[in-house]
């Protein structure tokens, strides 16, 4: 069914000039001549392909040879630099704030200089990065965005030019992967994509540090920093040992549902651009002409065009489709709008997705294990990606949903028990014995023995994300609850009517109370056929609204809204104030 990684070198170095955009002008070739010395017939030639109509591929002799289950050691020694390259900071003060602070401090994330060398357990070897050195090559500061506030940091590397490189790379991201009780998700997922032809991947490879701390306060000796997993960062130097354009359009989604936002996304020579607004969006990290991407954007959102064309015109709909179905079945939440990159070589119009972040993936046991929401309402299935206006449009589309259908079933033959269990067992018996020693022992979110049993429970995962894959095309889509408001001296309430794929009739189900619990609800009004309820004008205080639709087969479904407690999240419920004055104010989240 799948032939994986088995491209020959031809077909690769075709594809790396067909990819880079060049014309090769070939001379005519003789016509062939028969035995006899007459000319034969004319040789059968085969089409050539146009950019967009190819499927773009990984360079498959990347990952030859590769053993993931190789750990390397790197040795990394940390001083004091200058002010100039920002680097005239100690390795206290690296360690000390997150991504967060450094906003509120109004500065750039502070760096230090440092000497990366790569060996193995007994220090560094010769033909390897650093051997030999002792001035500093590179620089090192944190990196992530949630992650940054955690106790243990992840490790942005960059060597300078002109001293080196390692795999191919100058650029070198360490991750800790804290919250992933396993500490290998993110590895596995990308392991994993490598032997997916559809899906765009990046090398990974697991790392023990040792870091030497030279700047103030430092004990200047090799101190056991425990295991990390390398991934290779996106950028110009990876697409090209990809096979890809590096001259390419390259974005990273940090919080983005490919709306227009016309007064962010502007062209870079626009008085009005600010690069600071357009990339809480969308990181720049490739051509920096921004016309392709608000082509698409505006096609995206252009109603009076049919779904269809816009998705043939600016995606790899085969892409799209396996790249949702890979997180369908791994479950993989938080990427409906986020923890995604998007690429699109130069002189190409299509765009497509590479998957970033995914140490959250096949993670319902050992939520459950640690008392926290799997996620019962919206975020399961298809209406995870409901709420992204290119997501939305493509599944109400029968071509997309045809094609993420067979995405799915072929990625469920992939992602077998035998697959999954193999690797799971490779990978625990390198990762746990760092786990549980120091110092990353002392922030294990399991047990030894609950490691055992969220290892050995992967697999049984995407049977239960393809069963609910299926069944979340029969219930109603989610939608939006309005915030309140007086009209006339009523309450008013307002929702987006839900969609529903066999069009069938929704009713709705409103709720108002005073407790996120609704155990005594102020109103509770169901089957209601219009997205809107009326009712009383409301003292000041806190309230909450949910809002279920039903459809005639009697499947439910909540609103996006949602109300964050300490275990969790509240589906399905807006929270909102009523102040002394009279003024109602939404209690909005920001997701972290």
């Amino acid at each position: 069914m799948r032939a994986k990684r088995t491209l020959c070198l031809a077909l690769a170095a075709t594809l790396a000039l067909s990819l880079a955009g060049c014309a090769v002008d070939l001379p005519a070739a003789s016509a062939p001549q028969s035995e006899a010395g007459g000319e034969s017939s004319p040789v059968v030639k085969e089409e050539t392909a146009t950019l967009d109509e190819l499927h773009l591929r990984d360079n498959a002799l990347l990952y030859e040879g590769h053993d993931p289950a190789q750990v390397v050691t790197m040795y990394l020694t940390v001083s004091t630099g200058n002010s100039s390259e920002n680097t005239d900071h100690t390795w206290r003060e690296i360690n000390s704030y997150s991504v967060y602070d450094y906003e509120a401090m109004g500065v750039d994330r502070y760096q230090v200089a440092g000497l990366l060398q790569v060996g193995d357990e007994n220090g560094p070897l010769p033909d390897e990065l650093g051997f030999g050195q002792s001035a500093p090559n590179c620089t090192v500061q944190i990196r992530g965005q949630t992650s940054s506030s955690l106790p243990q940091k992840n490790y942005k590397i960059s060597v300078k030019d002109n001293k080196g490189e390692w795999n191919g790379q100058t650029t070198i991201a360490l991750n800790k992967h804290q919250s992933d009780g396993l500490r290998f998700r993110n590895k596995m997922a990308y392991d994993l994509m490598a032997g997916i032809d559809e899906m765009l991947g990046l090398r990974t490879t697991f790392v023990h540090l040792y870091v030497k701390d030279t700047t103030a306060g430092g004990s200047g000796q090799f101190v056991d920093y425990g295991l990390y997993t390398q991934v290779e960062q996106l950028n110009k130097t990876a697409l090209k040992a990809h096979g890809l354009d590096k001259n390419g359009h390259l974005y990273k989604i940090n919080f983005f549902e490919f709306y227009r936002y016309e007064d962010v996304i502007r062209m870079a020579d626009d008085p009005l651009y600010d690069l600071t607004a357009f990339e809480q969006l969308l990181e720049v990290k490739g051509d920096d002409d921004h016309t392709k991407l608000i082509q698409m954007l505006e096609a995206v959102n252009d109603y009076t065009r049919p779904a269809e064309e816009v998705l043939e015109e600016y995606f790899d709909i085969e892409n799209l489709a396996y790249w949702m179905a890979f997180h369908l079945l791994v479950n993989n939440r938080d990427t409906q709008s986020r923890n995604v990159y998007i690429y699109s070589p130069l002189n190409s119009n299509k765009w497509y997705f590479y998957s970033w972040d995914n140490d959250a993936m096949l993670k319902r046991t050992e939520y459950a294990l640690n008392g926290r929401s799997d996620g019962l309402g919206w975020e399961n299935g298809v209406s995870n990606y409901w709420g992204n206006v290119l997501f939305q449009r493509a599944l109400k589309t029968e071509t997309f949903r045809t094609a993420l259908d067979e995405a799915v079933e072929d990625l469920r033959a992939y992602l077998s028990p035998q697959r999954i269990n193999a690797m799971a067992a490779e990978y625990s018996e390198i990762v746990k014995p760092y786990v549980y020693r120091m110092p990353d022992a002392q922030h294990a979110p399991l047990t030894q023995a609950e490691y055992d049993q969220v290892a050995a429970a992967l697999s049984s995962e995407i049977e239960t994300n393809y069963r609910i894959y299926k069944e979340s095309f029969n219930n109603p889509m989610p939608f939006f609850i309005g915030v309140p408001r007086k009209e006339e001296g009523q309450m008013v309430y307002q929702w987006d009517s839900a969609y529903d794929f066999d069009g069938e009739s929704v009713t709705y189900t409103f709720e108002l109370a005073s407790d996120y619990t609704f155990a005594d609800p102020i109103v509770r009004q169901e089957g209601l056929v219009i997205p809107e309820y009326k009712g009383e004008t409301l003292p000041a205080g806190q309230y909450f609204v949910r809002v279920t639709a039903t459809n005639a087969s009697g499947c439910e479904q909540y609103a996006f809204d949602y109300y964050v407690i300490e275990s969790g999240k509240v589906y399905g419920v807006k929270c909102f104030y009523v102040n002394e004055d009279g003024a109602i104010v939404e209690d909005e989240y920001v997701e972290g």
